[in-house]
């Protein structure tokens, strides 16, 4: 039967009682994903729910019709991919792939609606993930429309670091101008910003927070905004909230 460790726990089945999880554990099979690994392409069957554990981390993306893909949300330990308000096997709407590799609980999509119909306390819980997730999303539709770039890369670094527990995010600066929906040469001068300031350091293949405080400074309050509607909706369960 699965357990689930501290170091590499899902927040988002860590809310459920020790009763209600252990209905849901006998479905949960431990899967490995490297960074840059595709759950699922636009099209795609969703077949599996997929929990990020620990540090692992995934973003939805979006692709436009001119090549480009813009990310939508970051989902970590405290959501989940497919299956959360849906039946069936319904097809995806966007890509879904790895950002920081890890540990993931999965479990089939027709195990996930029998427990919504059989434990209400389970249906509950992905009842009020789907809402926040939705916050989500809604806040960075707003975000991406008015917030400076250098408001929106503040943000985003933010919210990696606090998914992934530490301040070390392995991603190229091509990666991070993807995952914004805007030019290298944006990120890298924005980057460049941040770095004579010592807010970051960058490595070869990943960039690292230095100074945490100063850059919330630099950012946008979406994230405040999504982790307060997390701490009314599914307390405690939003990475850094409060």
């Amino acid at each position: 039967m699965a357990s689930l460790a501290s170091h590499e726990q899902s927040d988002l089945l860590g809310a459920l009682r020790p009763g209600d999880f252990e209905r849901l554990a006998p479905h949960l099979s431990e899967v490995q994903m490297r960074a840059g690994e595709v759950i699922y392409q636009p099209g795609d069957s969703v077949e599996y729910c997929y929990l990020p554990r620990g540090a692992s981390v995934c973003s939805y993306f979006v692709e436009l019709d001119s090549g480009i893909s813009v990310e939508t949300i970051l989902v970590g330990r405290e959501g989940a991919l497919g299956g959360v308000v849906s039946h069936g096997n319904l097809p995806a709407y966007a890509r879904a792939s790895v950002l920081h590799g890890g540990l993931f609980w999965r479990i089939p999509i027709r195990q996930v609606d029998e427990l919504k119909v059989t434990s209400p306390p389970v249906a509950d819980l992905f009842t009020r993930y789907a809402d926040c997730m939705m916050a989500q999303v809604f806040q960075s539709i707003a975000c991406n429309a008015v917030h400076t770039i250098e408001e929106r890369a503040a943000k985003w670094l933010l919210a990696a670091v606090d998914r992934i527990g530490r301040n070390d995010v392995t991603m190229t600066q091509e990666q991070l101008a993807s995952m914004m929906g805007i030019g290298r040469s944006y990120a890298s001068r924005v980057l460049q910003r941040f770095k004579r300031e010592g807010l970051v350091r960058t490595r070869r293949g990943g960039i690292s927070v230095s100074d945490r405080d100063s850059l919330r400074e630099k950012s946008c309050s979406c994230n405040d905004h999504v982790a307060a509607h997390f701490g009314k909706v599914l307390g405690g369960v939003y990475p850094g909230e409060g």
